[in-house]
């Protein structure tokens, strides 16, 4: 092997995990879509939107591997290589969470999708949304003001989903009661909840990038 082959090995490739974190953020963000439209969907619809949430969670897992392969691969990133895993850690979590919420909406059987259900599963949407958008920016960072714009925006839909996740909680303990009704539908808010979480956590990373190439 020629010397500077050997070399290039070990050298970052600058787009490559760039491009990797946005095919998955734009894979979350087609989950997210997928996701929203389960709450007004008949039951052959949700078995099939299940089924197509389902690949989509089984590409990010490839995604995630193939990432953390190249991580292995490489001597030398292009940004931290902490940032990297836990930036692709987040993004598998959200999309964990949002399997998870889906699988359980078919596997219980709810019949009506709770009003404050929706709303989390907007802000989850819209969080994605901006995330996605973050990733896109991480790829020049001469524009910083817009990635703290987007930054600002997953910080305040986390917020407002911990506001409707604790209204609804407290609603359905004190309206619903069928026991077993609250288990299943408190599983559904906290999976939802638990993604902006996860949102936040990856916005945190790229916060962190933001930081150490100022």
């Amino acid at each position: 092997m020629k010397l500077d082959r050997f070399i290039q090995m070990f050298l970052p490739h600058d787009n490559l995990f760039y491009n990797y974190f946005s095919k998955a953020t734009k894979n979350l963000v087609e989950t997210s879509e997928l996701l929203m439209k389960i709450p007004n969907s008949s039951e052959n619809e949700r078995q099939q939107l299940v089924i197509q949430i389902q690949d989509k969670e089984h590409l990010g897992d490839a995604l995630t591997h193939d990432i953390f392969s190249e991580l292995n691969k490489s001597f030398i990133t292009p940004i931290d290589r902490e940032d990297i895993h836990i930036l692709t850690s987040a993004i598998d979590d959200v999309l964990d969470n949002i399997n998870e919420v889906a699988t359980r909406f078919s596997l219980y059987k709810l019949k009506e999708c709770p009003p404050e259900a929706k709303k989390l599963i907007e802000i989850v949407h819209h969080s994605i949304s901006e995330l996605h958008r973050g990733v896109e920016l991480i790829k020049n960072l001469n524009q910083p003001d817009q990635l703290r714009i987007v930054l600002k925006k997953i910080n305040e839909y986390e917020n407002e989903a911990d506001h409707v996740f604790e209204i609804a909680v407290a609603d359905l303990f004190e309206n619903e009661k069928d026991p077993i009704k609250i288990i299943k539908i408190k599983e559904i808010y906290v999976g939802l909840e638990t993604a902006t979480d996860k949102c936040e956590d990856a916005a945190n990373v790229l916060e962190s990038i933001l930081i150490k190439h100022a």
